[in-house]
């Protein structure tokens, strides 16, 4: 799938380091506090990450879930985010429903991949022309480097132009 300019332009900024430093420090300070990183975005999928440590930790020696799902709804919003300024028009975004499951405790470098991209583009677009919001369930599942699955989430996002 190709972007538009604008949307690779989002897309190579929000990959460059830097640059998603600054925009976590301004937008989502609580997610840098944790460690949380963009690790590959696509049209096709997102890569997010969170570490275990001393910032993301609770008492039981694991990764706190809700650190867990700031770097979760981070895979499924940024696909959000960039099929929305991909669309060309403004869009009013909103999760409306959220469901976890977690497996293993997370005492290591969990990573989160969302890949419904496709399906977030294609209800963008169809919001777009038809003006009436959209609803798109985004599974993302958070991993250890080991293979082991810790978490799996599932992000309602209601989606619609703005202005209409």
């Amino acid at each position: 799938m190709t972007l538009s300019p604008r949307a690779e332009t989002m897309r190579r900024r929000v990959s460059n380091p830097f640059m998603f430093w600054f925009w976590l420090v301004t937008k989502l300070p609580a997610a840098w506090w944790c460690g949380v990183r963009l690790r590959e975005i696509t049209p096709e999928h997102c890569v997010t990450s969170v570490p275990y440590g001393w910032r993301s930790q609770n008492p039981f020696r694991s990764t706190y879930f809700a650190a867990l799902a700031m770097a979760a709804e981070l895979s499924t919003g940024a696909l959000v985010l960039l099929a929305a300024e991909d669309a060309g028009v403004p869009m009013s975004t909103l999760i409306i429903d959220m469901k976890a499951s977690y497996g293993k405790k997370a005492t290591g470098l969990a990573t989160f991949r969302c890949d419904d991209g496709v399906s977030v583009f294609r209800a963008l677009a169809e919001a777009k022309v038809s003006g009436e919001a959209r609803t798109i369930p985004l599974e993302t599942v958070g991993k250890l480097e080991d293979g082991t699955e810790v978490a799996r989430f599932v992000f309602t996002w209601s989606v619609k132009a703005r202005g209409r």
